[in-house]
């Protein structure tokens, strides 16, 4: 006679053991510990799980391989998070976002992802792992605050999002790989301030009736 098959526990349902996220958070501090003593290279999956005390099967648990956990530890800051949608001006958050990827790389875990990110190939696993966990997710971020300013009417609404992307990212990163001049909050403001004059649904108004007028 056929046994009637008994439902799984939640037990037995769960496969491997469970992620912590006390375990996430102490890898993630060894990894920054490790980039600021020795930078990017010093970030191994071996060097980590022991800094953090835990073993490698828990780092790979939470990330493929060290440069993904390099980026982790390099985006691991409230400093580097969109600030949080509300009533405020969005290009208020929009400046503060770029404050932030300023303060980030004047940190030695900054300045050693950069400089590691300057001689690498563009190739490289760590390159990808920097446009794909760091650039790509700040322009993201910059999008989404893009959106609601023109939502809020600070912006055009005819503006070409992916072209303002570009223009508003490409010089902050572009310096912090070539070097040539700092980036700061300084830098930062002045590129924001002069993209306006451009952007603004204040100056494309003004501009618009004057070119009426003129017809």
């Amino acid at each position: 006679m056929k046994q009637p098959v008994k439902p799984r526990s939640a037990a037995t349902k769960a496969r491997g053991r469970p992620r912590s996220e006390a375990a996430k958070q102490a890898i993630i501090s060894a990894a920054r510990e490790l980039l600021a003593e020795g930078g990017p290279g010093a970030v191994t999956m071996e060097a980590v799980a022991t800094r953090a005390g835990v073993g490698k099967p828990t780092v790979y648990r939470w990330w493929p391989d060290r440069h993904a956990v390099a980026m982790a530890a390099l985006m691991d800051s409230e400093s580097t998070h969109t600030p949080a949608a509300g009533k405020r001006s969005a290009l208020a958050a929009l400046r503060e976002q770029l404050h932030a990827i300023a303060r980030r790389f004047v940190t030695n875990t900054g300045r050693h992802i950069a400089s590691m990110i300057a001689a690498s190939d563009t190739s490289s696993e760590l390159s990808k792992a920097f446009r794909n966990h760091f650039v790509l997710a700040r322009r993201a971020e910059g999008k989404t605050l893009l959106e609601r300013a023109i939502e809020q009417k600070e912006l055009r609404r005819d503006l070409d999002l992916e072209v303002a992307l570009d223009l508003l990212y490409g010089p902050l990163f572009f310096r912090l790989l070539i070097g040539h001049a700092p980036l700061d909050e300084h830098f930062t403001d002045q590129l924001l301030d002069e993209l306006l004059k451009g952007m603004s649904s204040k100056k494309h108004s003004t501009a618009r009736s004057r070119s009426t007028a003129e017809q």
